[in-house]
């Protein structure tokens, strides 16, 4: 369904492996890791199965969207594979924007069909989205209001419906990297809504592979990424 949807695409291949067990106590749900400039070895989609109860299959699928393809694999990739920006650019990082582009991704892959006759996926991608959309309240709890750790993991878990385990590990996660969590729903809604306004204002003339061609300039600050749009949507691209 790619094609239908970007113009370009990486040529650096992704493949799904397990978490090494001997780092997975401390490890994310999933992470990617990125193919060399040689591809001498595919980029890396890594799952944690320390314990399946916390990462249920409904969820699978949208996860892959996320770490994978449309998500972090292709933007990574077409950045570190593009010929329109330098070296050091090619490497860059923002949170909102390629966490935001992950989320982006998973909507994305629900406009493209990919949950079409999966109702219990589905679920799992709408809890991923509410899952987000958790994060902006307890990380604001945790640093602004002075939650304990025992209030923000009682809203998490009664907000999301997550496993006490997972949720735990997040509350954690929340607690030592403030601000990191809120990136994925801020960089989201940004994507969503310079897309919104490019096909409001391109009209007939929008093209969705043209928006998403703005991947090839690499990762940038949203305040950035909203001057690219506005440029592009003014050269009628």
């Amino acid at each position: 369904q790619l094609p239908r949807a970007f113009a370009t695409l990486p040529k650096a291949e992704v493949e799904a492996r397990r978490v090494p067990p001997l780092i997975e106590a401390g490890s994310a749900g999933a992470y990617y890791d990125s193919a060399p400039l040689d591809n001498s070895r595919p980029a890396i989609y890594y799952i944690k199965l320390q314990d399946t109860f916390d990462r249920p299959k409904f969820g699978l699928r949208t996860l892959t969207h996320h770490e994978a393809t449309p998500g972090h694999h292709l933007q990574v990739s077409l950045a570190q594979e593009s010929e329109s920006i330098p070296l050091i650019r090619r490497f860059g990082g923002y949170s909102a924007y390629s966490e935001g582009w992950a989320l982006y991704a998973e909507q994305l892959a629900d406009e493209l069909g990919m949950f079409e006759g999966r109702p219990l996926e589905r679920a799992g991608m709408l809890q991923s989205f509410l899952f987000r959309a958790t994060r902006l309240v307890v990380d604001t709890g945790i640093h602004a209001k002075r939650w304990s750790r025992e209030q923000a993991t009682d809203y998490f878990l009664r907000t999301t419906g997550i496993a006490r385990g997972r949720g735990q590990n997040e509350i954690d996660r929340y607690s030592v990297w403030p601000g990191q969590a809120t990136s994925y729903k801020i960089g989201h809604t940004t994507w969503a809504r310079l897309r919104d306004e490019a096909r409001a204002k391109l009209g007939d003339r929008f093209d969705l592979k043209e928006f998403h061609q703005v991947l090839l300039l690499g990762a940038m600050p949203l305040t950035i990424l909203e001057r690219q749009v506005a440029a592009r949507i003014a050269a009628g691209a």
